[in-house]
């Protein structure tokens, strides 16, 4: 066919398609009343969003149109798709596929609520997990979500289970009680426990959950035969494995670059999917060598998958393994000061302080400051290795919400009360990324920004977990998860001094299709959330 005829052949399919899309959008609308005839907008039939910059890096598209919603999906993209119920109008705005956050630990209203205004519409804690799995999700389903959400099968609080008979759910609270007893922390599991260890987490996957969160570095007596076993049942399920790296010191022995060949080696081994939980805050200031290995682990075919989040500082439980550990100062590079409390912002002196503060308050919540990104250039340039590593996605590793007494925060009250602390990226994330690397920096475009966003978390996922490929793209029948913001005023607002400042920018933000976030203002009686979670396995 000559180049000219098969051009116009396009154009006659495409205007085929978008008169299709047009008569089942106002078909649909014609079944639940019409456009206008008493329809009630919760029902979310004949939404469109209506003159929007619509930004889709599954098709590559980045240009003026509209996006059409109908019962929960989209039923067209394209342009005069007509009027409707309700329309939204998206003039001088971008209009883009919900973010998709992989690594979000809130897990609750007053999370949600913060990530909503950061432009996410599906929120999953696959790094740690959550075990028993049916019951979280029954939970969740009971008292409602504002955001999609899932979760994987906990390794950490399986091993808690066969190695010190203790079988509490898991939560920020019990993980930090449960470091009291360190068995399951330092000690290689013997064969009877290692059958626990599996047979818990198969339960876990049977139950619907994303994969097997391992959190390595706070089990670092763990022995390889234990891990390679779970890689393998994780291989045989065909789910990934969502690793925190055992180590992330600086120096041999036990150092990140270790750490990372053992999961090189675990994944060539196995062939478990395994991915990479933040990037930059497990390889610390060796993060150029780290990227090396996993760069050419990729190129030789082995399932390995990173994500990162766009700052210098972590967080974690106090009762972490790595901050006892005697050559704490010389393996990290970083004195005691670097760890911070979050909810006073007090830094501790030396490790006898840390030591009794661990005893005292295992699951306090607290700041771990390793790159000097404000002034150090070359940490700056560190944290971009991490941050913009090709076909890497985007995720917060946002933590819980505490108020001043130390508790978690779950309550319903909105702005957040004003002693709710976490780490700002629990706010900021995708907003902060999209703001200082896109459009500031300008280091990718905002297609490809929104790509490392959106779609790739879902690809990540679309193997193992159906639910997810209908995710992250604006496309005929994909899930109406659909985020619309300003691009010149998109920005995260919360810093390490006002933690709870929600981000600024995002105009519109429709959750399975129903509107969360109009005009800028958040519904607070919606809970339009919806799980994803693998099919259960009965029996």
């Amino acid at each position: 066919m000559h180049a000219a005829s098969a051009s116009a052949a396009v154009v006659v399919v495409t205007k085929i398609c978008l008169y299709a899309a047009q008569t089942h959008l106002r078909s649909c609308c014609r079944v639940f009343g019409g456009f206008g005839n008493g329809m009630r907008s919760d029902d979310m039939s004949g939404l469109v969003i209506s003159g929007g910059r619509v930004v889709d890096p599954a098709s590559g598209m980045d240009a003026i149109g509209d996006v059409a919603v109908v019962d929960g999906k989209i039923a067209a993209v394209g342009s005069s798709l007509g009027g409707a119920e309700r329309v939204i109008d998206a003039t001088g705005l971008v209009v883009a596929p919900g973010f998709i956050d992989l690594h979000a630990h809130g897990q609750s209203i007053p999370a949600d609520r913060m990530q909503a205004f950061d432009g996410v519409t599906t929120t999953l804690d696959l790094e740690a997990g959550v075990l028993p799995v049916a019951s979280w999700y029954e939970r969740q389903a009971r008292k409602g979500r504002v955001l999609n959400y899932g979760a994987a099968t906990n390794w950490a609080f399986a091993r808690i289970g066969a190695m010190t008979g203790s079988n509490a759910e898991s939560s920020l609270e019990a993980f930090g009680n449960a470091m009291r007893d360190r068995r399951w922390m330092d000690n290689v599991a013997s064969d009877a426990e290692v059958a626990g260890i599996l047979d818990r987490l198969a339960r876990g996957l049977n139950e619907g959950g994303i994969g097997i969160g391992i959190l390595n570095a706070y089990a670092p007596g763990a022995g390889v035969q234990e891990l390679t076993a779970v890689c393998q049942l994780a291989a045989k399920q065909d789910v990934p494995t969502f690793t925190h790296v055992a180590y992330m010191s600086r120096i041999d022995p036990e150092s990140a670059a270790e750490a990372y060949i053992r999961l090189i080696g675990y994944a060539g081994a196995t062939g478990a999917h395994m991915h990479i939980c933040h990037f930059n805050s497990s390889s610390k200031t060796d993060i150029e060598r780290c990227r090396v290995l996993v760069e050419k682990a990729q190129a030789q075919g082995l399932p390995i998958t990173v994500e990162a989040y766009p700052y210098g500082t972590g967080s974690t439980v106090l009762a972490a393994a790595f901050f006892s550990d005697p050559q704490f100062v010389e393996r990290n590079g970083t004195g005691y000061d670097s760890v911070q409390r979050v909810t006073d912002g007090y830094r501790f002196h030396d490790r006898a302080e840390l030591l009794r503060a661990q005893a005292e308050e295992p699951s306090s919540l607290v700041l771990w400051h390793i790159l000097d990104i404000e002034n150090n250039s070359h940490h700056r340039d560190l944290l971009d290795m991490s941050v913009l590593y090709p076909g890497g996605a985007i995720a917060s590793d946002a933590m819980p919400w505490t108020t001043s007494d130390g508790k978690t925060y779950t309550g319903d009250a909105w702005p957040l009360p004003d002693d709710a602390t976490s780490h700002p990226r629990s706010a900021g994330c995708f907003t902060k990324f999209i703001r200082e690397w896109v459009r500031e920096r300008k280091t990718v475009s905002l297609l490809e920004g929104v790509r490392k966003c959106a779609l790739i978390p879902a690809e990540i996922l679309s193997q193992s977990t159906p639910a997810m490929r209908a995710k992250g793209r604006l496309a005929k029948d994909a899930d109406a998860d659909i985020v619309v913001f300003d691009y010149e005023k998109l920005s995260d607002r919360a810093t390490f001094t006002a933690m709870n400042r929600p981000s600024e920018g995002v105009r519109h933000l429709v959750v399975s299709g129903q509107p969360l976030i109009s005009d800028g203002i958040l519904d607070v009686t919606a809970r339009p959330g919806r799980p994803v979670r693998r099919p259960v396995v009965e029996g």
